[in-house]
């Protein structure tokens, strides 16, 4: 009895491992939002649309933005307001190019804003911090001049609108070709090294149900999703859904298919955008004095040549200074192979 015990109690934690594992595991349709991806074709532009009434007190904008799918290759994750975790604001992610790869950077909740590539998501997101608001004790006031609050429902707001941004860029990746051209600056770098809080789950749930809803992938709606926001994460349906005015730029469906245009292996890892930061779930420190994206271009191409003086000290041999003698080796061994004499003298004492 004890043994069946002990065999049930193994067989019980063994399943209590196995269904976080089961539920966290990524579909064909990638999650974004946690999962470092690098591609090589860019997002399309973001598309024109307005932001929807927000619903309550206590809850923050997250812009919309294009996510990965390997079946199906760029869909759109309609912005949407979110209960926002008390004293935190979103950093959103965003696409960076090196390398000839496209890298996705996750975004986080932290007690400033950090570094999102100079992607003007407007709302507030003009490129660099955030506007919209700010927390005030364990309230949370938002700027009316560039949030739409219902104001008779919502009392903890202020007006500030010299914040607002005319920028009429739908840019939705920085650096590379025709991609946004700013770095991180000193402040964003300290930003970048406080503690910070993943996607809350509503968050994961938009971008799940994003990824099943086949009219949101850019290869249907070229660049303009008929549900570009919502008012509630999951509910792309009703009065709260808010659909595109217009697609940003003019969309191009890609040369290559979704499968083809996607890295693997060894290139994702080195794909990284010009901030720095690293195509992985969570943020890192972006340089601040590079002055071009081949700054870290040239970084990264360094890193071959460091493991290449590594391997030549383990292996002398195969320095190209030993080339020459590797080759000759060959050649020498077969012409001392006449000279030996052992042979000879056997064959004296034979006779």
């Amino acid at each position: 009895m004890k043994l069946h015990r002990a065999v049930r109690f193994i067989a019980f934690g063994l399943l209590l491992l196995v269904i976080p594992a089961v539920l966290s595991t990524p579909s064909a349709a990638q999650i974004g939002i946690g999962i470092g991806i690098s591609v090589h074709i860019g997002p399309p532009a973001l598309p024109v649309y307005e932001q929807p009434l927000c619903p309550g007190a206590g809850n923050l904008w997250t812009p919309g933005y294009w996510a990965w799918s390997d079946d199906g290759g760029y869909y759109w994750v309609p912005g949407t307001w979110v209960v926002a975790p008390v004293g935190m604001l979103w950093t959103p992610g965003y696409w960076g190019w090196n390398n000839g790869f496209y890298a996705w950077n996750a975004g986080y909740w932290g007690p400033h804003i950090g570094f999102y590539g100079g992607i003007n998501y407007g709302f507030g997101y003009g490129g660099v911090g955030f506007f919209g608001g700010e927390w005030r004790g364990g309230a949370f006031f938002y700027n009316t001049a560039v949030m739409h609050v219902d104001t008779v429902h919502i009392t903890n707001v202020y007006v500030n609108r010299t914040v607002i941004v005319n920028n009429e860029s739908h840019v939705a990746f920085n650096g590379g070709e025709g991609g946004v051209a700013v770095h991180a600056t000193a402040q964003e770098e300290t930003y970048a090294r406080e503690p910070h809080t993943p996607p809350v789950a509503a968050q994961v749930q938009q971008e799940h149900a994003a990824s099943q809803n086949r009219a949101l992938f850019a290869s249907e709606n070229h660049g303009a999703p008929a549900v570009a926001a919502t008012a509630r994460p999951g509910e792309f349906s009703g009065h709260g859904v808010v659909a595109a005015k217009a697609a940003g730029a003019p969309y191009h469906a890609p040369a290559m298919s979704p499968k083809e245009a996607r890295a693997s292996g060894p290139a994702e890892n080195h794909a990284a955008a010009p901030s720095g930061a690293k195509a992985v779930d969570r943020p890192f420190v972006p340089p601040a004095k590079s002055n071009s994206s081949n700054g870290d271009r040239m970084e990264n191409n360094n890193r071959p040549s460091e493991e290449n003086r590594s391997a030549n000290e383990a292996h002398p041999a195969e320095h190209p200074q030993n080339e020459s003698k590797m080759q000759n080796a060959p050649t020498s061994k077969p012409t001392k192979a006449p000279k030996k004499s052992p042979p000879k003298e056997e064959e004296k004492r034979d006779k």
